[in-house]
């Protein structure tokens, strides 16, 4: 039962300040630039000539290279600027590695909205996924004046214990396959990816001392969201159950749900040009068509 849950898990979860220039330091790390927020050089990629502006956010230790190749390569260039970029302690957002903290979300949102303010944009859309739907939710919420549009899929603005139970089985990487293991191999190494996965579940459990139901990640603010919201949930996600999606649907106002029963957490991965094709569609026109 444990490699089963594993296996269908697993496979989804997936010194520079003297070298700073004007903010946005120019480099050649796989055609992407870095960008000086709060002490950290944080990268980005940056492909499309669209006044449209659009920022990828990563799940759990996610980049641009592990999370968002179809959508960085595929997604209308002509329509968008498609902006990916790996948070703080993550990917090439390094040093300094990910330090984990209970509002580690709300950090990264943060961050992103800084990210944005600093390449020049007033009003863009967000996609997130996983850790990154939590944190397009939270800066949705924090600055509603600067999202066009919201689409999210695989987050959750809760934990139940029964999730923390997932995340737990997962802790140890050993029980990975090679497939899915590597990708996160390749861009931190064999111990820091392992501490950085552990760290992550860690706090996680941590945010259960001391408490007997749910824990609560930003519930309360979902109300404050004022943006176009699309929900794409997979049926076979084995990492975020359905009623997270159903609970985002019923608080965000206005909101939008798309489920598919072929669909798992890595949905827009797995089915990238239908994704894609969504996604368009619902950043270009009233999403009331859809």
């Amino acid at each position: 039962m444990l490699a089963s849950t594993l296996s269908k898990i697993c496979f989804t979860i997936c010194p520079l300040c003297s070298n700073r220039i004007s903010g946005v330091m120019k480099r050649n790390l796989h055609g992407g630039d870095k960008v000086f927020i709060n002490g950290v050089n944080m990268y980005f990629e940056k492909v499309g000539i669209g006044e449209h502006g659009l920022l990828l956010l990563p799940g759990a230790l996610g980049s641009t290279k592990t999370d968002f190749g179809p959508q960085l390569k595929k997604l209308n260039r002509k329509a968008f600027t498609i902006i990916g970029w790996d948070p703080r302690g993550y990917g090439q957002s390094r040093p300094p590695n990910k330090v984990f903290t209970t509002d580690f979300l709300q950090n990264d949102a943060e961050d992103a909205a800084l990210l944005m303010k600093e390449l020049g944009y007033e009003k863009y859309s967000l996609l997130g996924w996983s850790d990154g739907a939590n944190v397009a939710a939270i800066l949705s919420a924090k600055y509603p004046e600067r999202v066009r549009k919201l689409v999210v899929w695989g987050g959750n603005s809760f934990i139940t214990p029964e999730e923390l139970e997932i995340y737990k089985k997962v802790r140890d990487v050993a029980n990975w396959s090679p497939a899915m293991k590597q990708p996160m191999v390749d861009v931190y190494g064999e111990e820091t990816f392992i501490k950085l996965w552990h760290d992550w579940v860690d706090i996680f459990v941590k945010m259960f001392k001391g408490k007997s139901g749910n824990v609560d990640l930003y519930m309360n603010e979902l109300k404050k969201i004022k943006a176009q919201t699309l929900i794409v949930h997979g049926d076979k996600d084995a990492m975020v159950p359905k009623f997270q999606a159903e609970y985002l649907h019923k608080n965000i106002q206005g909101s939008r749900l798309v489920s598919w029963d072929d669909g798992k957490h890595n949905l827009h991965l797995k089915f990238a040009d239908r994704f894609n094709a969504l996604v368009e569609e619902f950043l270009s026109k009233d999403f009331s068509k859809l």
